[in-house]
C-alpha cells in the first residue's frame, strides 16, 4: 500500500505577499510605517504605488533596492529603482528590515564603487 503525504496549502493572511525576488511569505504589518511597501529580507519591491500607498501603479515591475538615504530626521530610507519602467521611489525602513541587508546596500558604494578610487583618499597621514 503506498500513502502519500499532502500537505495543506495554507491560506496566505490579509496582506501578505511572496516576495517576487527570494519567495519569501512578507506580512502585510511593518513596524514603523502605515504600508509595507518590500521585502524586509532582501529589500526588493514591487512596482505598485504612483505615490508612496496609493496603490495606483499598472507597471507591476520588480523594483531593486539601489540605495539607502538618510532623511533630516536621521530616519533611513530606501530608493527602489524599477526594472521595467526606471521610476525611482524612496520608501521609509521598517523596523523589521534585515539589518545586514540594509548595511550591505549603505556599503555598496564603497565596496564597489562607480568609478576608479585612488587609495590615497583614504590616507590619513
Amino acid at each position: 500500500m503506498t500513502t502519500t503525504n499532502h500537505r495543506s496549502k495554507k491560506e496566505t493572511p490579509p496582506g501578505a505577499f511572496r516576495c517576487t525576488n527570494c519567495s519569501r511569505l512578507v506580512s502585510g504589518s511593518a513596524p514603523g510605517t502605515a504600508n509595507r511597501n518590500h521585502c524586509p529580507y532582501c529589500l526588493w519591491s514591487l512596482h505598485v504605488d504612483g505615490e508612496s500607498g496609493d496603490r495606483t501603479s499598472d507597471c507591476r515591475g520588480a523594483m531593486e533596492p539601489v540605495a539607502v538615504w538618510v532623511k533630516r530626521n536621521g530616519e533611513w530610507a530606501l530608493v527602489h529603482r524599477c526594472q521595467r519602467c526606471g521610476h525611482l521611489q524612496s520608501n521609509r525602513i521598517a523596523g523589521d528590515d534585515s539589518p545586514i541587508a540594509l548595511v550591505s546596500l549603505a556599503m555598496r558604494p564603497i565596496v564597489l564603487p562607480a568609478f576608479p578610487l585612488p587609495l590615497a583618499a583614504f590616507e590619513t597621514g
